[in-house]
């Protein structure tokens, strides 16, 4: 036996052992998966739900954010593993993407957004076979920032279920300038990265004893001369991964409990709508969740404290 596949091996019997206690007393372990914001780099995340089943891991509950929003329902759905992948590698431009005239003009810059929401819309529809939370087989969770007030709003089991999956999935993957926010109920909604791209503290107010995060956000540096040279969305998207970043590297170094395995994927380098790279964004997803299962699950509650496992850079 390959020493991965006896590491794996160990792995899950270690999560047997801790997750699947019976009996009178024995008090249930809820181990949820958080699945942060990145545009197509979030594809990583259906890669590392192959690794999460192939470890035998039973997740209690989902929170996702923008595609991690979109990823986690059709999980929670069921959805099989393969259509999952297929439905990945085949997604292209023509699919999620037309460009809003108005924002072409001269006076462009009034435009509520560069794309029209119709085909991303379309797309989540199609790409979850649910029309209410309760048909979901695991129970989930969303963000998205309502624009007057600023505050994060939650949708799904145990939170807002007076909106459909799919209007709250578009809501919370309404990326600012990208796509034109939400109106729901009278308020406009814009991506849930906006608040908490990698909402690990959610996971902990809602009882998890542990929890798998994985992040597909923008790492700490940038070529800047690329980035100027892609114009004021391509500025603009780096100063919105900027503070989501400052934000998510604070809340990691400040991380106590529960126990947080932390998985970061080779991601650094891609960007948003960086369609060409799907199977590799699928593949790098399961190899980053597997070696960091391998490695570190086995001892992840022995200190009692967070534990960060990927490339963060300190």
């Amino acid at each position: 036996m390959q020493e991965g596949e006896r590491k794996m091996g160990r792995t899950k019997e270690w999560l047997l052992t801790r997750f699947e206690r019976e009996g009178p007393g024995a008090e249930k372990e809820r181990l949820w998966l958080v699945l942060g914001g990145g545009g197509l780099k979030g594809l990583a995340h259906i890669g590392a739900w192959r690794a999460i089943q192939e470890a035998g891991i039973r997740v209690e509950g989902i929170l996702g954010t923008s595609i991690g929003a979109l990823v986690g329902v059709a999980l929670a759905a069921g959805m099989d593993q393969e259509e999952l992948e297929e439905r990945a590698r085949s997604l292209q431009p023509r699919d999620i993407v037309r460009t809003q005239r108005r924002a072409l003009w001269v006076n462009g810059i009034r435009s509520p957004s560069v794309f029209r929401e119709e085909l991303l819309r379309r797309y989540i529809s199609e790409s979850i076979p649910v029309k209410s939370w309760a048909e979901l087989e695991i129970p989930v969770q969303m963000n998205a920032v309502e624009l007057g007030s600023g505050a994060t709003e939650w949708f799904g089991k145990g939170a807002r279920e007076d909106v459909a999956p799919a209007d709250a999935v578009y809501a919370s993957a309404a990326l600012p300038v990208f796509y034109p926010p939400a109106e729901i109920g009278g308020q406009y909604f814009v991506d849930g990265g906006t608040g908490d791209a990698l909402a690990l503290t959610r996971a902990r107010d809602l009882g998890a004893t542990a929890i798998l995060g994985v992040d597909v956000g923008s790492g700490p540096t940038e070529d800047a001369e690329r980035v100027v040279k892609g114009g004021l969305v391509a500025v603009h998207q780096r100063v919105f991964s900027i503070q989501s970043g400052t934000a998510r590297r604070a809340m990691l170094e400040g991380w106590k409990s529960p126990p947080l395995l932390f998985v970061r994927p080779h991601l650094d380098g891609y960007r948003t709508f960086d369609f060409e790279h799907a199977a590799y964004f699928i593949e790098e997803g399961y190899r980053a969740t597997r070696r960091a299962l391998e490695e570190e699950l086995t001892d992840l509650d022995a200190a009692g404290t967070g534990r960060r496992v990927g490339d963060w850079p300190e």
